[in-house]
């Protein structure tokens, strides 16, 4: 579907163009152009977050309804017994609905956490711009924020130094670490298959080890985030997106993740805690 709105964008823009008969008239097409890409833009961010709502919801029900028939096989097989336990069936019937209000609980616990992280993720792609949502992937998987940013952004070739470009950015993501200070932050490198060599740097995992160790000690130094919430860690190519055999797979799969997740004993004081979208 994303990519049938974005072959229809470049249609329309490529029409509006052919259309222009003066410098005049050009500026207008372009700017006429500009503007389907900007809401072409926006579609698809409101698109993305739908689709995360989406899938939390048909998770929350699917789990539900195993509950569900699992307790109704427990009931079905103490109803045999009948005529020689009541008191035992009147007790599983009480757990059952216990067992259903716990359930109701639970499903209402994980809306207000997939809330909370969707406001999170939200803060952050408001506050980037449309260049670096290009370089940028936000995600929200099972209540863990995901943040993918690529190599040629972070680092050069081969390198595992912050570069400038690279500081705007994580001023922006560690503001949102910042203001969540109850939710931890893993920083995990990955490469791509190709093998590295150079001095101090004996092979993939090592860089991928480098970088994250690069990205955690620059949020902590320039930007005051509490060590003790970060974790640097390398998975060198063994975590690919996708196949390495192509320029544009291999590039896909050298990338930093930023992995946002809240603490399990601090998450019922967090969700009471949760900003106002």
């Amino acid at each position: 579907m994303k990519k049938n709105v974005f072959i229809m964008s470049l249609m329309v823009g490529a029409i509006a163009l052919s259309g222009c008969s003066s410098s005049k008239e050009l500026l207008a097409c372009q700017e006429e152009n500009r503007t389907i890409m900007n809401n072409f833009q926006d579609a698809k961010e409101q698109l993305a977050a739908a689709t995360t709502r989406v899938a939390s919801l048909e998770e929350q029900l699917a789990q539900a309804k195993r509950d569900y028939a699992r307790l109704q096989r427990t009931l079905d097989l103490s109803l045999t017994n009948t005529s020689q336990n009541n008191v035992s069936i009147d007790k599983l019937v009480d757990q059952i609905n216990e067992s259903n209000q716990y359930i109701r609980h639970l499903v209402e616990v994980k809306s207000k956490s997939d809330s909370l992280n969707m406001v999170l993720t939200n803060n952050l792609t408001r506050s980037l711009s449309k260049e670096e949502l290009r370089e940028v992937d936000v995600q929200v998987l099972k209540g863990v924020v995901y943040i993918s940013l690529a190599d040629n952004m972070l680092f050069r070739s081969g390198g595992y130094e912050i570069n400038d470009r690279a500081a705007e950015t994580l001023s922006k993501i560690a503001k949102i670490i910042m203001d969540y200070k109850d939710y931890d932050v893993l920083v995990e490198g990955n490469t791509d298959d190709v093998p590295i060599s150079r001095e101090n740097i004996r092979n993939n995992w090592d860089l991928s080890c480098l970088r994250a160790s690069s990205v955690v000690q620059f949020l902590q130094n320039n930007y005051g985030v509490d060590p003790k919430r970060l974790t640097a860690g390398g998975r060198g190519e063994y975590n690919p997106l996708t196949d390495n055999s192509t320029d544009v797979g291999r590039q896909r799969n050298r990338r930093t993740q930023i992995i946002i997740t809240p603490k399990l004993d601090q998450f019922m004081e967090l969700i009471e805690q949760a900003p106002e979208s």
